[in-house]
């Protein structure tokens, strides 16, 4: 067991462990560590508290100090001076007529380095905005080019159910999601249906998705026989959310009707749903 504290940077979601020393934290305290971007100011999520080792990424990186009221006023300024730096990227870009979107801006806690995070469709040669900006800025300068996923986490966005994007609120990561995820719920394939507002598919398809699964696996599937308390019918629809399965089957005036039963009335069935993993599909 290691004793840790969780660290948050700026507006990003995603925590992470740092070794308190001899130092007491509590949630919300500023703290100044060492990163692979160099010096930072965070914000503590969790306080002083023990996780297992495989929890850990080692080694874990110590804490420098708990900030100041000297830190917490430079990294105010630093916020404000970024929006200074922001301006000055975006000008220098129109003015080289670049073929790229400035997302973010952002300066270490010492203002050793400035660092620029932008999107584009292709390879960008800023070899002379690097130079402007070095004049200007009087940094060191980074430019990181980052995807469309990565541009809605940062800045985000309204998601097609009406609420912020789920990577910008709560996802630390993005995670695996699959076409099969929305098959699995029956969802309608129209790509505008199912993609979030970077392009790709909506992640809170992932969710449920272990429900859908599950469920599916225990229903049979559209076209089998299946044994009734009214006969012998052929499946011709199935509702996961609420376990019915809707099936065709001759009445006793030759009739071909569709009847609702429930999962738990069903005696059997010739096949059901085995195949709802998801190693045939391309992860988006």
């Amino acid at each position: 067991m290691q004793q840790v504290i969780g660290v948050k940077f700026h507006s990003n979601t995603k925590i992470y462990y740092f070794d308190p020393k001899d130092i007491n934290f509590n949630e919300g305290d500023g703290v100044i560590v060492e990163t692979t971007r160099g010096l930072e100011f965070g914000t503590v999520a969790n306080g002083n508290h023990f996780v297992d080792d495989s929890e850990i990424i080692k080694p874990l990186k110590e804490v420098i100090r708990k900030a100041t009221e000297k830190d917490i006023k430079q990294n105010a300024e630093n916020i404000e001076k970024k929006k200074w730096a922001y301006s000055v990227c975006l000008e220098k870009i129109q003015k080289h007529g670049l073929p790229m979107k400035l997302v973010d801006a952002d300066y270490t806690f010492d203002r050793s380095k400035a660092i620029f995070s932008f999107t584009a469709e292709s390879r960008v040669d800023f070899r002379e905005l690097v130079k402007d900006l070095a004049t200007i800025i009087k940094s060191r300068i980074e430019l990181r080019q980052i995807y469309e996923r990565d541009d809605i986490k940062i800045r985000g966005a309204l998601s097609p159910c009406g609420r912020v994007c789920c990577c910008h609120t709560h996802l630390a990561d993005f995670e695996k999601v699959t076409i099969k995820m929305a098959k699995n719920q029956g969802l309608s394939l129209n790509p505008q249906k199912i993609s979030g507002v970077c392009g790709k598919l909506m992640c809170c398809l992932k969710y449920e998705n272990d429900y859908y699964v599950e469920t599916l696996r225990e229903m049979p599937k559209v076209g089998a026989t299946i044994v009734t308390n009214d006969g012998e019918a052929t499946v011709d629809s199935v509702d996961l959310l609420h376990k019915t399965i809707k099936a065709k089957i001759q009445n006793e005036e030759g009739a071909i009707v569709v009847n609702e039963y429930k999962l738990s009335d069903i005696k059997s069935a010739t096949h059901y749903n085995e195949d709802t993993d998801d190693d045939d599909d391309t992860k988006e």
